[in-house]
């Protein structure tokens, strides 16, 4: 099962990419999508959303997983993250690929054990894990996390519910 995990982002969009078989992980790819600030927020959302199907279309993804969204203080930047976020739930959804949700508490406690890491942990324990990925973004190790999440915790609920 091929796995895409999305960190969503209007400024940065990290996604990556895992094949999961027989509780085996392997790293398949993973970048980040760049929007430029100087862009209107609904051709930054039209980019987000043009890069996430060609990725979708490129790799044969069977499942997503996104990172749900925790409240910030700021309801500007809190509003920009949910746009974006609702194009990274969009776009596998319209592909007719199954789309889960995990809280980053969650991410955390099931990549490095606690859910208050921090971003160096976790991106030393996604190397770990998929010693393949080489070097990171915080982005595109963020978005590995949400895959490997997936992978443990939602890829069976996800396949039984697609065969049925």
């Amino acid at each position: 099962m091929r796995i895409l995990g999305i960190d969503p982002g209007l400024q940065k969009t990290g996604w990556g990419i895992i094949e999961y078989n027989n509780n085996a992980l392997t790293y398949i790819t993973s970048g980040t999508i760049q929007t430029k600030p100087k862009d209107t927020d609904p051709y930054r959302l039209a980019f987000i959303d043009a890069e996430l199907a060609h990725i979708i279309g490129t790799h044969g993804i069977d499942s997503a997983a996104v990172e749900e969204t925790f409240v910030n203080q700021n309801p500007k930047s809190a509003l920009k993250l949910g746009q974006a976020r609702g194009v990274a739930l969009l776009a596998p959804a319209r592909a007719g690929i199954p789309v889960s949700e995990y809280a980053a508490t969650l991410i955390k406690k099931s990549i490095v054990g606690t859910g208050h890491a921090t971003k160096d942990q976790m991106n030393i324990m996604v190397k770990t894990l998929l010693p393949k990925s080489g070097t990171l973004q915080s982005d595109e190790a963020d978005a590995l996390a949400i895959a490997i999440t997936h992978a443990h915790h939602g890829a069976v609920q996800s396949m039984s519910v697609r065969a049925s």
